[in-house]
């Protein structure tokens, strides 16, 4: 398993940009599939989005697809989601997690290590 830490969430404005942050602690991200997730209260959580870290490739959810994108910051050792023109219903806990088999998958059970979650709130 790997450690990761998001960073960046905060109270944006309907129509704003945040950019969030996922970390990797004690190794590198190396071949694996890093994924986005978010859970609004009283929601299970959802898959937003993932990047493979050896190719850079990028798959959406719908519900973000063209406002949303994840990229690789290799001289951090991170993963980025900016996203832009924020709705309400995006308010929730992003998480970013990792599947440290290179798997890709967009279900939360295939994906091994998780970070704590950052708050994004989104307000009309």
């Amino acid at each position: 398993q790997v450690q990761l830490v998001e960073s960046g969430g905060g109270l944006v404005q309907a129509g704003g940009s945040l950019k969030l942050s996922c970390a990797a602690s004690g190794r590198t991200f190396r071949q694996y599939v890093v994924g986005w997730f978010r859970q609004a209260p009283g929601k299970e959580r959802e898959f937003v989005g993932h990047i493979t870290w050896s190719g850079g490739n990028t798959y959406y959810a719908d519900s973000v697809k063209g406002r949303f994108t994840i990229a690789r910051d290799n001289a951090n050792n991170a993963v980025l989601l900016q996203m832009n023109s924020l709705k309400p219903e995006d308010t929730a806990v992003y998480y970013c997690a990792a599947n440290t088999r290179g798997t890709i998958g967009i279900k939360a059970f295939e994906y091994d290590s998780w970070g704590q979650g950052t708050q994004v709130t989104v307000s009309s």
